[in-house]
């Protein structure tokens, strides 16, 4: 008991020892929700459900430890004639965990930008430069390059995608792995950047010099230009630009929805919209991720929600969707676009 007290009265902090422990707990916390809010998200497209958006703004966590001891007692001297006595010990503890978590929904202007407003162009170029697939990012980030159509979402359905578009991707991921590919950025006389995208074509092998001449003629490209410059629309105004429509968050995540595996019956009752078995006309477009759904909670799932009575998930063992849906949580950083603002000044008595 004495020992007890000691260590109860003693002085120590408890605040360094948490900080490792926290880290850990809050990032895995955090890190598994926003799996969570995301996959609950896609599928709620699927069934034109509003998406809701809730990030953790800030987290203050709070430790107390009040401790409290007492000794008493009577001790009586054998010369009095009595060798008996009493003593009492006492201690107590308390220990208080009380975190504060601020929750903020993605609402009006913050929802228009991160959500609504199409990537900027460089942003997926330079993803593809920091070793992303080019043809995975392409596939999930672009709606038309030069003309050439992407797959389509709709409420009816998809649509296909242009072969030739197709074919542009396979190019670009071949090229990309062959090293040919260079991309830089030029300062103009207003400080405006520009993205200029440039194909190498000196030590390379006869094969990738065939592929790059084959991407230029598909993008209706000048075969001897040295720089491309990288602009955002539909259609280029000469032949040395290569002209991207980047898709919002929104339009990504409704893509992602349509190849969710959905309960044919709501298909049918008009519950649901229809996805990727409407795409029957041959055209061989990857397909970025693969949700499943059962009405019991899967066993080995990456991440996993249950929504209208069932679940869905995406399995652990299925690199590919994991791959995809990662990405897709990274594009959410290259979207936001607004202005951070100042974190609030917390002060936590020392006590």
């Amino acid at each position: 008991m004495i020992g007890v007290v000691l260590v109860l009265t003693g002085c120590h902090s408890i605040g360094p020892g948490s900080v490792a422990r926290d880290r850990f707990d809050y990032s895995s916390s955090l890190g598994e929700s926003w799996k969570r809010q995301t996959l609950l998200n896609i599928v709620k497209l699927r069934y034109l459900d509003p998406p809701i958006f809730v990030d953790v703004g800030q987290i203050v966590s709070g430790y107390t430890l009040q401790t409290t001891a007492s000794a008493g007692g009577t001790v009586n001297w054998p010369s009095i004639g009595q060798a008996n006595g009493s003593m009492a010990l006492g201690a107590q503890g308390q220990y208080t965990d009380r975190p504060t978590v601020t929750y903020t929904p993605l609402t009006g202007n913050k929802f228009i930008k991160g959500l609504m407003t199409p990537l900027p162009p460089d942003a997926v170029f330079f993803t593809i430069q920091s070793g992303w697939p080019a043809d995975g990012v392409l596939f999930a980030t672009v709606s038309e390059m030069n003309g050439l159509k992407n797959q389509g979402t709709s409420v009816n359905g998809v649509t296909p995608p242009d072969p030739g578009f197709m074919r542009v991707l396979q190019l670009m991921r071949k090229i990309q792995l062959s090293g040919a590919v260079a991309m830089r950025v030029k300062q103009d006389t207003v400080s405006q950047q520009t993205t200029i995208l440039t194909f190498r074509s000196k030590d390379i092998s006869p094969e990738t010099l065939a592929d790059i001449h084959e991407l230029r003629k598909l993008l209706r490209l000048d075969p001897d230009a040295e720089e491309i410059k990288l602009v955002f629309g539909s259609n280029p105004t000469n032949d040395r630009e290569v002209a991207m429509l980047t898709r919002s968050m929104m339009q990504q995540l409704a893509t992602l929805a349509s190849q969710v595996e959905v309960p044919a019956a709501d298909v049918a009752q008009g519950r649901a919209t229809p996805g990727w078995e409407t795409m029957t006309n041959g055209v061989s477009a990857p397909r970025l991720i693969k949700v499943c759904s059962a009405k019991d909670a899967p066993k080995d799932a990456f991440v996993a929600i249950p929504y209208r009575g069932n679940w869905y998930w995406i399995d652990d063992r299925d690199l590919k969707s994991k791959r995809t849906f990662s990405f897709m949580m990274l594009l959410f950083t290259l979207a936001d676009t607004g202005e951070k603002e100042p974190l609030p000044l917390v002060t936590i008595p020392a006590q």
